[in-house]
């Protein structure tokens, strides 16, 4: 029968404890969220919600085309031009989102007979980019700029490494200054994804290529999403000039994709330009992480020791995950739960992202959810 074997591994992730399900939550939701990206608040800012409104009524509902026919408007190349301003990159080119925006920026920068040196911990947008990719991928060991030095000696010719900046399981981060000097020495381009990075590190919340003296080398990418600390939707691919626009005539998940829509442009905009103003948020999103991760150990958990607002607390199983998570709700907090295939090394875990906003009440009260609710 046609799809016939969707039922077999139905069965099969039920016994593993691995099936996920969709909960829609209302618009007034009384939990504490600690399972959202927002790692400024910023999604409900009435600022950013304006910037989107405003969006919305001068320029529609949608882009109404991929962005070369009908979906660039002005907006979208305002946001292009602030963007690569506060990150210290020459420009910038947004994407429908930040999933698009790594598939393009591997895809168009290794083609046939380039060599693509992956980290093993990266996230599946990277890993997805890499299989599109016509160029040849070698996984390499996490956070080792030695095994992409090693790596890249194998190979003559046109190489990129490619790296989260900050990973999105443990929240730990890159070694980019070592990553740039692997990549130097052969010649290689370095391709980062700053999606966990933008908004929490680096002066201000400009990233972490920023806080690692890389923003604007001719020789590093930089993919950022806004969907984050930016509250909005969307990502943007950020370097050199002619890489971009390399990326405008070569890139398939920009050319042949519907330009993002103008209020989640807005919206991300408004955002920006607030943080511009409030650099202090970022600052705050690190010291709610290093809260958290200080008073979770103290009670005696498993935790990540996190380098920007990711908080990874071990699990002991993904059924006792997936418990976990569910008893968290049920005394009123809402956290992440990562399971296989998720994470890559196969170990369940509740994952906590650190606010901005969030108040030391707020914060103690989580941890005492978290903690009495404990496998």
């Amino acid at each position: 029968m046609a799809f016939g074997w969707i039922d077999e591994q139905a069965e099969a992730r039920r016994r593993a404890g691995l099936v996920r399900t969709l909960r829609p939550r209302p618009s007034d939701s009384p939990l504490l969220d600690l399972a959202s990206n927002d790692y400024l608040g910023l999604a409900r800012h009435p600022e950013v919600v304006a910037g989107a409104e405003a969006a919305a009524r001068t320029w529609g509902g949608g882009a109404t085309g991929s962005r070369l026919v009908t979906g660039t408007t002005e907006l979208h190349t305002e946001l292009e031009r602030e963007l690569a301003d506060f990150c210290g990159f020459e420009a910038a080119l947004v994407f429908s989102s930040g999933y698009a925006a790594n598939l393009a920026a591997v895809t168009a920068l290794a083609p046939h007979g380039s060599l693509i040196v992956s980290d093993a911990g990266n996230h599946a947008s990277l890993i997805d980019g890499c299989r599109l990719a016509r160029g040849t991928t070698q996984v390499v060991a996490h956070a080792d700029p030695d095994a992409v030095r090693k790596a890249l000696g194998t190979h003559e010719g046109r190489a990129v490494a490619v790296s989260d900046t900050v990973f999105s399981v443990d929240g730990d981060a890159a070694p980019l200054s070592g990553l740039a000097e692997a990549c130097r020495e052969h010649g290689a381009g370095l391709v980062v994804d700053d999606a966990h990075g933008l908004g929490v590190l680096g002066a201000g919340g400009r990233g972490a290529p920023q806080a690692a003296g890389l923003a604007g080398a001719d020789d590093v990418v930089v993919t950022v999403t806004l969907s984050k600390s930016l509250g909005s939707q969307g990502g943007a691919v950020l370097g050199p000039a002619r890489v971009i626009e390399h990326l405008v005539n070569a890139a398939r998940t920009f050319i042949f994709d519907t330009g993002l829509a103008p209020a989640s442009a807005g919206a991300a905009l408004a955002a920006l330009r607030l943080l511009g103003r409030e650099p202090e948020r970022a600052a705050r999103a690190r010291e709610v992480a290093t809260g958290l991760y200080a008073r979770l150990t103290a009670a005696g958990l498993e935790a990540v020791r996190p380098d920007a607002a990711v908080v990874s607390v071990r699990a002991p199983s993904p059924e006792e995950a997936v418990r976990w998570a569910a008893d968290c709700r049920a005394a009123g907090l809402f956290v992440g739960c990562f399971r296989p295939p998720s994470v890559p090394d196969g170990i369940s875990r509740l994952r906590l992202t650190a606010r901005a906003d969030l108040s030391g009440e707020q914060i103690e009260r989580a941890v005492r959810v978290i903690c009495g609710t404990r496998p």
